[in-house]
């Protein structure tokens, strides 16, 4: 993440990652204020096992892009709200140039930047594909027992 006050927002990634048993590190790099911390993490993520990158940023939010630019890595991109809705923060990581791709999820969105990161790793991994099958399989009884407590409300004129 660019800062330690952007950990609000990126808990909710390490959370899941927590959740799904999948091993991860936490870092504060600046893209503007240590930028040579930031090359020296990319460049040698690879060779630490890392097999994703999820980078959160406000503002600016050139982090993102920077360690995309040096590591073969995937990076996906959380846009933090910093200011202007983090508004800034999306179009700065949305907006890479030809050959610097960055996955980018919704403004604040660390845990489906987790859940991507889970599903990339899913691909070659299958018990973290399983834990992704469990985990959407949870998400759809939750949606399934909030209906069934719908039901309890009764009105004159609603329709069941």
């Amino acid at each position: 993440m660019g800062s330690a006050s952007d950990w609000k927002v990126m808990e909710k990634a390490a959370t899941q990652l927590n959740e799904f048993k999948i091993p991860f590190e936490i870092n504060a790099l600046s893209a503007h204020r240590t930028p040579d911390e930031v090359e020296k993490f990319a460049r040698e993520a690879a060779s630490r096992g890392i097999k994703v990158i999820i980078a959160g940023a406000g503002m600016a939010a050139h982090l993102c892009g920077v360690i995309a630019a040096v590591t073969p890595i995937p990076v996906i991109g959380v846009p933090i709200n910093a200011s202007f809705d983090g508004m800034d923060a999306l179009l700065a990581i949305v907006q890479m140039p030809p050959g610097i791709p960055v996955a980018t999820v919704a403004v604040n969105g660390a845990q489906n930047a987790a859940i991507l990161a889970a599903q990339m790793l899913a691909t070659g991994d299958k018990e973290i594909a399983q834990k992704l099958v469990d985990f959407k399989e949870n998400l759809k009884q939750k949606i399934v027992k909030a209906n069934n407590e719908l039901e309890e409300y009764k009105f004159e004129y609603r329709v069941i």
